[in-house]
């Protein structure tokens, strides 16, 4: 038997050998695809009913669909009795690379995923933070928030921080509190500075009875009388009439001669012939 006749033999032997490795591994790479999309189609089905917001629905679908077509390419690939080991610490290398690199983009990432899941703001509420980030959401990407700032500029506040501070929303609920503190002079009956506020925020249709304004004595300050003073609304007609009360109250004062002093301070002027005496 010439070399070549051997050579062949050798690999006719092998390949029959191998036969049902291969058989396995192509049954297990055909079960695995079809695991894989029944999966996806699940979820999918799932992020759906769930109002899970699109761009992070997609998202989570891409990666989920990555991970588990390389799980199934190693697992093929170790049916066939290929060494993966090092494929696992080629992945692994590179997945710690890939994160240094990228630890602020991760960090506003996994924040993104936090609020779109968790919903501490939607488009459309006006939002505070105690890190300086205020003004409504126009978008919530993966990354980073979009608002409108008071004054008309736009800021894109990363999702890291923002996920992690302190949120104030100020449309979440259907009502809110508006508080003033007005400040009137001692010579001043407060009584009739109370009953005069509260006439005026009772003429204001939009302020409502229940819960019922108050006219609280909060200070006594060093030059007039704190009068602190609550009152709900609408929030969605909060800030009109907000400043509109401001006017009201201040012409209601005026009507009953309640004046507002201006800061005040008492000055002793002592000469020389004092001094000297």
């Amino acid at each position: 038997m010439s070399k070549i006749e051997f050579t062949l033999d050798q690999l006719l032997m092998n390949l029959i050998g191998r036969l049902p490795s291969f058989l396995m591994a192509i049954v297990t790479l055909l079960v695995g695809l079809w695991l894989i999309k029944f999966l996806i189609r699940f979820l999918t089905n799932r992020f759906t009913k769930g109002k899970i917001d699109i761009s992070l629905s997609a998202f989570l679908l891409s990666v989920i669909k990555a991970v588990l077509y390389i799980l199934l390419l190693l697992t093929v690939a170790s049916t066939l009795g290929i060494q993966t080991t090092s494929f696992v610490a080629v992945l692994g290398a590179a997945g710690l690379a890939v994160g240094l690199a990228l630890q602020g983009s991760l960090s506003n990432f996994a924040g993104g995923v936090l609020i779109l899941l968790f919903k501490p703001f939607k488009v459309g509420h006006s939002i505070s933070s105690n890190n300086g980030v205020s003004g409504t959401v126009l978008k919530i990407d993966i990354l980073y928030t979009t608002l409108q700032a008071g004054n008309g500029t736009t800021l894109y506040a990363p999702n890291g921080p923002l996920a992690n501070a302190v949120i104030n929303n100020l449309t979440d609920n259907e009502t809110r509190m508006m508080e003033y503190v007005i400040g009137v002079s001692y010579d001043s009956d407060v009584n009739v500075a109370r009953e005069a506020i509260l006439k005026a925020l009772a003429a204001d249709s939009q302020i409502l009875k229940d819960p019922a304004p108050k006219v609280l004595v909060t200070a006594l300050a060093d030059s007039s009388i704190s009068l602190t003073i609550r009152a709900w609304a609408k929030n969605t007609e909060f800030w009109p009439v907000y400043h509109r009360n401001f006017q009201l109250i201040k012409e209601e004062l005026d009507k009953n001669s309640i004046g507002i002093p201006a800061p005040q301070r008492e000055v002793h002027v002592i000469t020389a012939t004092e001094t000297a005496k």
